[in-house]
This record gives structure tokens, sequence and C-alpha cells, in this order.
């Protein structure tokens, strides 16, 4: 079996952008893509020529077919990808906004990917990868899927490999915020690094302050917790280091969803590359930044080359 450098597992969607702003009831023009917080670091990660994988269910209907055929022109591995027969793949609408957060209503309920279950999971695919990227969401998803999640995060741990998880908090998919948080965190506490933005910080934690919301996940074994503050940048903190690095200057902002994942993609990419953590949160800043000049989820998210270029342009970036 091929040897991977990420393997990240979640619900992939067919998204369906309005093409001119307004509510989503009045609009009648769509364009279709790809949406899905795992299936962007994915594509974020191949980008950087890193060998990344996905793995999920998907429903044996168009929308399956479209997910696929996407990521394999992105050069996503798509091996532990699973076709359901009985549950159909989820979509989404989303509005065109001038400013601010798009309007997003989801189709998901009972799809595809909410059944993934543990026996599922084959270990010898996530066992040919050195890192696993994992999120919150299909903790929230189904009990099944969480069981997947559960599985996947143990096992990967138990071989030894390193695991970063972005909570990505969904509270809208869970029955409780007591649940959220209590689930979340059992995860993150397991995980090497954690990559949470400041406001989820605050849900998880209880504190607003970087340091100390880095200290929370520390204090349970966390190797490293890097915080995202928005346009100011993000802060890091380990056992023996920290500090904050700047954001990079964005004269517009079109549309901020994926660019949490487009941070993940730079951390991340730095880390498995050699980079010193300062470096990687710049590039996390750096592929969040282009992240929210564009439409799409990861319409923005660099190859290496358009990274270097973007970076030797955009310094003061980087303390």
């Amino acid at each position: 079996m091929e040897q991977l450098d990420i393997i990240t597992f979640g619900e992939a969607m067919a998204m369906f952008m309005a093409n001119y702003p307004g509510t989503l009831h009045e609009v009648d023009q769509f364009t279709r893509e790809l949406a899905g917080a795992e299936t962007n670091v994915a594509i974020g990660l191949a980008r950087l020529g890193l060998r990344s994988g996905w793995a999920s269910k998907v429903g044996n209907d168009a929308f399956g077919k479209f997910v696929i055929e996407r990521l394999k022109n992105e050069n996503v591995d798509i091996d532990h990808v699973l076709i359901d027969k009985n549950y159909p793949t989820g979509f989404q609408l989303k509005s065109m906004v001038l400013e601010g957060d798009p309007e997003v209503q989801y189709f998901r309920q009972g799809s595809a990917a909410s059944h993934l279950m543990s026996d599922d999971l084959n270990e010898d695919y996530f066992q040919s990868a050195r890192h696993l990227h994992m999120t919150g969401i299909p903790l929230a998803l189904s009990d099944s899927a969480r069981a997947f999640a559960r599985h996947a995060l143990s096992f990967m741990k138990k071989n030894g490999k390193k695991v970063s998880f972005d909570p990505n908090l969904r509270p809208t998919l869970w029955a409780t915020q007591e649940e959220m948080v209590k689930e979340i965190n059992e995860a993150a506490f397991l995980a090497d690094y954690v990559l949470p933005g400041i406001a989820e910080g605050e849900i998880l934690t209880g504190s607003k302050v970087p340091r100390e919301i880095a200290s929370f996940y520390l204090e349970k074994g966390v190797e490293l917790v890097v915080i995202k503050l928005g346009a100011e940048g993000a802060f890091y903190k380990t056992a023996t280091e920290e500090g904050t690095v700047r954001g990079f200057h964005v004269e517009k902002v079109v549309d901020t969803v994926g660019a949490g994942d487009g941070f993940a993609v730079g951390v991340i990419s730095g880390l498995l590359e050699g980079l010193t953590i300062q470096e990687a949160v710049s590039r996390g800043n750096a592929i969040g930044s282009l992240a929210v000049q564009s439409p799409g989820d990861n319409d923005g998210y660099p190859t290496k080359a358009e990274l270097e270029k973007y970076l030797e342009n955009n310094l003061q970036g980087v303390i």
C-alpha cells in the first residue's frame, strides 16, 4: 500500500453557491462546488505536494460521484472511500455575501457519511500514513461516526502517529452544548496538536485568554496548541515556548468559510516539513488569508510555488 503523509476523514458534500447576493430562497442560480472541512484540508495539503488521503462514505449517486472525481482531480488518495447503496451524499446551499459570513443551509441528516462505523476503518490504510488530521465534525454526525472517529484516533496514537485536531464546532449538530464540550475535549486531550479558534477556545475552556486556553490543553498532555485570532494572526504555546504570529493584511474579505481549514493546512504541512513552529504558524496565517479572498471553501488554497511567492511578497506577516 502506498505510503501517505497524512490521512483525514469526515463528511464531504456537494455545495451549491449562490451566483449573486440575496437570501437563499430567492436565489435561482447556483454554482456547484465541494464542501467539507476534512476534504478542504486534504485538498490543501495535496496542492502543496504532500500525499494526502481522505476516508469516508458517499452515496451511490451523482453527488457521491462528484465528490470522488473532484478529489481524484486534486490528487487526493480515495482508496478508503466507501460507496453506500442505502444512504445519500449530503449537500448544502450557500449564499453570496458582500461582507461578513454567508448563510449556509445543510441537507445532511441520514447521509452516507453519518453511517460510517468503527468496523469500516481499514487499519492497514491508516497505518500507511504518518499523520492523522481530525476535526470535531465526525464526532457530531452520529453515534456510529463517533465510534469510527474514536477508533481512528486511538489506533493512530497506539501506533505512534502524530495527530492534529481542529475542534470545528458545529453546535447545531449536537443535542446540548455540554455534550459537545465533553466529547470534543476528550478527543482534543488525545491529540498532539490542537488548533481551536479563539471563540471555540472560550466555549471549550471557559477562558477568553489565548495563553489560558492553550495551558488548559497542555496540562492534559497536548504537545502544541495554536489558537486562531482572525485578522490578528495566531497564538501558539508548547511546554517550553510561546508567541504570537501576526496575520497577513487582506484588502477585501470575500468569504470566511474555509479559512480555518486553510490555516490547518499551513500549520500541518509546515510541521510535517520540519519548519519551526513560528514558521508553520505563519504559513497557516498566509493560507488562511488567501482563503478569505475567494468565494469557494478551498478555491484560494495555493500550490507550493504560489505559496512561496505570496510569502515573499508579504513578509510583514512574519514576526
